[in-house]
């Protein structure tokens, strides 16, 4: 059934661990609302049958030819059932929604970036691809998604999964791919005039297909200055090691100054620790406490007034087009590892009340590229 109804609506295979369920919910709907149409059809035909038009009595009052002539009971009931059908369609379209949002634990995490028009991917050893996003199948797929420039949408039609990717925040979508092929994904947010172009392929591949075809990568591409290769502790008895991205964020970190400010140990310093900081709720300068996650630390790095950590200065400037998006991700990586290093945060920064400013230079005089840079 679930084939036949699939081809019936052009839909195309169902190749995610969540896409038979989102088509069951579509089915539903589609079919819920085909019977409906045919009932009101069937039950308007039959009333312009029964009772069309004649004049009517005159000796029957106006007030008897109003109403339905049903009883009240049954309207009664007609209007529950279709309260607990939209109910029903509500419970488990939020639950789907909540799946979709909630990543595994064990996800594999991947940053994309999007621009005009292009998407290109970093993965955990610290190479990229273009164009390819490369998945392992069988295992699901954190995707942590960044523009360079305007509004974008990742949709991979065969997975069931779409998300806009917004300029200056992170927005993030998993998926599982169910068996080794090659799937399209399309930016579905009108983005200029290349964006029909604006395509990619999703490889999915079996466990030792996907670490070879990771290693045959090329390295990230930072813009910061620095090895992409880690030396051996001895020379000549062990091959160079490619720096992982989690290592590039934290050279990131250093070039640009973070460290200044947050340590990535524990001890108190201008700014909160990074340790523990990934996937923990934090406490707000209004009370408010909220998950942070990519997006928050994200809005953190571009605009860190609009959400003031509770017990610590607003001394933090932005770095909005200081800092290139495969940098964004290579930090977001680092401090997603420093997230299971075992320390206590401490309550309160060791700088005193009304410390100055963090003077950083601007963004003419940095290498870092912005997020409006044209592509190369």
């Amino acid at each position: 059934m679930n084939e036949l109804l699939r081809r019936m609506l052009f839909l195309p295979p169902q190749s995610s661990s969540v896409a038979l369920k989102i088509d069951q919910l579509h089915y539903a709907v589609i079919l819920t609302t085909l019977l409906g149409s045919l009932l009101v059809g069937l039950a308007a035909a039959y009333f312009l049958l029964r009772y069309h038009h004649r004049a009517a009595p005159a000796d029957v009052p106006a007030s008897a030819m109003a109403g339905s002539g049903l009883p009240r009971s049954v309207e009664l009931g007609a209007a529950a059932f279709l309260l607990a059908v939209f109910v029903g369609f509500w419970v488990v379209g939020f639950r789907q929604l909540v799946e979709l949002e909630t990543p595994p634990p064990n996800a594999l995490p991947i940053q994309a970036v999007a621009k005009q028009w292009m998407w290109s991917f970093a993965y955990p050893n610290g190479r990229g691809s273009k164009g390819v996003l490369y998945v392992p199948a069988g295992h699901p797929v954190r995707l942590s998604m960044i523009s360079r420039d305007v509004i974008h949408s990742f949709f991979v039609p065969e997975f069931r999964v779409k998300k806009d990717v917004v300029p200056g925040r992170v927005t993030e979508l998993w998926f599982e791919a169910l068996a080794p092929g090659n799937y399209a994904a399309y930016c579905t947010e009108y983005c200029g005039e290349g964006h029909s172009t604006m395509r990619a392929q999703v490889v999915a591949l079996s466990d030792a297909e996907y670490g070879l075809a990771l290693e045959r990568l090329p390295p990230l591409e930072l813009d910061v200055a620095g090895p992409v290769y880690r030396e051996p502790a001895v020379a000549g008895l062990a091959p160079r090691e490619q720096l992982s991205l989690a290592a590039m964020g934290e050279r990131v970190a250093t070039e640009r100054g973070c460290m200044r400010c947050h340590t990535p140990d524990g001890s108190p310093h201008i700014g909160p620790s990074w340790v523990g900081m990934y996937g923990s709720l934090v406490t707000l300068a209004d009370g408010q406490q909220l998950l942070a996650d990519a997006a928050y630390l994200t809005e953190s790095m571009m605009d860190p007034r609009a959400r003031l950590r509770q017990g610590f200065q607003p001394v933090m400037p932005s770095y909005q087009g200081l800092l290139s998006a495969p940098e964004v991700g290579a930090l977001l990586e680092y401090l997603r590892t420093l997230a299971y290093r075992p320390s206590a945060l401490p309550p309160a920064p060791l700088s005193p009340a009304g410390s100055p400013g963090i003077q950083l230079p601007s963004a003419a005089d940095t290498r870092g590229s912005s997020y409006q840079e044209e592509a190369p």
